[in-house]
This record gives structure tokens, C-alpha cells and sequence, in this order.
């Protein structure tokens, strides 16, 4: 569901799909087993439809939650990655002069290759070799900093804070590209919906129409929301993505930045 949930077009496909499936199945139950001997039983299916709606909402509730959450933790990391990135720039100004102007190159490189390379990577759990080249050429350059006076010892101790920080929030950027939810989670969410639409069909309704309007409705919401979960579960894939937009704004701020005279 992963897969064809990546684009819009696959979202409106699937949502469709599954209101045909139930549409079609209520077409058969009301062939197979009339209304009026459902009737009957309507007394025992509309507490248990209730009972199966509540947990299930519960349920999708919870996940839905889940992956908004993993969602915006995906999206602050990657801005702390760009501020990190932004306070290297700047921290750079002060060091010797050779070593600091190409720290500053590298991370102007570094945040082009985030917009123009990695994140199109990532969107098949990639990831760009040239900006791992250019993570090891910062932790290079700054390592090999020497014969600096106390001032300068203190500001490239702060930088190298920020390149610890930096490597950290890339790794971990790197790891929610390939997060996802466990299959388990993912058949209890599709068995869920599967039992929750087929109860609904269960009522003894005498008009079709009417019962029809009630499981179109169902299944649109239940549909809605498993395709909102495949969406956000992969923060860095699909229509539904954290973007760039600390990266495209640290080069702004690279762009604005006035060195002291």
C-alpha cells in the first residue's frame, strides 16, 4: 500500500477501489441474504458495530498519531541539520583564514547537494555520495585546524560542537528515509477496516439507497485515513514529505551574511 499510496493519483485510486469492493459486496449480501431476514438480527449487529467502529477508531486514532509525530520529528531534525550548517558558516569567519573560507565553501556545497541530491535520493532510501564526501572533508579541514590563539581555540570548539551535531541529525535523517510501520501493524489496520465496512453491510436496511449512502461513507473515511497513514508513515517519499525548505533557507542566510570588518 506503501507504494501505490506514494503519489495522488495512487491515493484517489485506492480510495476508489475499496468504495467499489464494498459497494459491490453490499450488492451481493443483498442477493444472497435479503434484507428482510436481516432485519431480524439488527437488534445483535448494531451494538457489535459499535463495539468494532469504537475500537477500530481507537485504533487508527493511535497510528495516525503515531506517524504525524514521526512525521514532524523528521522535519525538526532536518532543520536542526540546516542550523547546524548555518552556525558552522558563521563560526568559520573566525577561524584562519584559509581553513575558515573553505569551511564555508563546503557548506554552501553541502546545502545545494541536501536540496539537488539528497533529497531526491531519499525518496528511494538513497542517499548522496557526494555530500558524505563533503561531511568527511568538514571533520578534515576542521581536525587539521592548527596554531590558533585561545580566541580562535574557543570558537573552533563550539564548531566542532556543531559538526558533531550535524553528522548526528544527517545519520539520523538518514535512518526515518527508511522508517516505516511493522506489516503487523499495517494487516491489523486492513483486517480493521475489512471487518469494520463488511459489519456495516450487515444491517437489515429495506432500502438500498439508503444503506448504500451509509457504506460509501464508511468506507470513504476508513480509506481516507489508511491512505493518510501510508502517506505520512514515509516522511522523505511520496506527495506527503518533509522538505528541504532549512536547507534552501540556510543558503539564504549564507547569501545575507556580512563579514566583520
Amino acid at each position: 500500500m506503501h507504494v501505490i499510496a506514494q503519489t495522488l493519483g495512487g491515493s484517489i485510486a485506492i480510495i476508489v477501489s475499496c468504495i467499489a469492493v464494498a459497494i459491490l459486496m453490499l450488492g451481493v449480501l443483498y442477493r444472497v441474504w435479503p434484507p428482510a431476514s436481516r432485519m431480524a438480527h439488527n437488534d445483535v449487529v448494531g451494538p457489535s458495530v459499535g463495539v468494532i467502529g469504537t475500537t477500530y477508531a481507537v485504533i487508527i486514532a493511535f497510528m495516525l498519531s503515531g506517524v504525524w509525530n514521526d512525521f514532524q520529528s523528521a522535519q525538526v531534525n532536518a532543520e536542526q541539520e540546516a542550523n547546524c550548517l548555518v552556525n558552522i558558516f558563521r563560526f568559520a569567519e573566525r577561524l584562519p583564514r584559509e581553513p575558515g573560507s573553505h569551511l564555508q565553501k563546503l557548506a554552501r556545497d553541502y546545502a545545494n547537494l541536501m536540496i539537488t541530491e539528497e533529497w531526491p535520493a531519499m525518496a528511494n532510501e538513497s542517499f548522496s555520495k557526494s555530500s558524505y564526501d563533503i561531511m568527511q572533508e568538514l571533520w578534515r579541514t576542521m581536525i587539521g585546524i592548527q596554531n590558533q590563539d585561545a580566541a580562535q581555540q574557543m570558537i573552533l570548539d563550539h564548531a566542532m560542537t556543531q559538526l558533531t551535531a550535524l553528522t548526528e541529525h544527517r545519520r539520523i535523517r538518514l535512518l526515518q528515509s527508511r522508517k516505516r510501520l511493522p506489516s503487523i501493524l499495517w494487516a491489523v489496520l486492513l483486517v480493521g477496516g475489512i471487518v469494520t465496512v463488511g459489519a456495516a453491510c450487515l444491517f437489515g436496511v429495506i432500502n438500498f439507497r439508503l444503506h448504500m449512502v451509509q457504506v460509501f461513507a464508511i468506507t470513504f473515511l476508513v480509506s481516507l485515513m489508511l491512505v493518510a497513514v501510508a502517506d505520512i508513515d514515509r516522511p522523505f517519499q511520496g506527495d506527503v514529505r518533509v522538505p528541504p525548505d532549512g536547507f534552501r533557507f540556510a543558503l539564504q542566510s549564507f547569501d545575507n551574511w556580512r563579514p566583520a570588518q
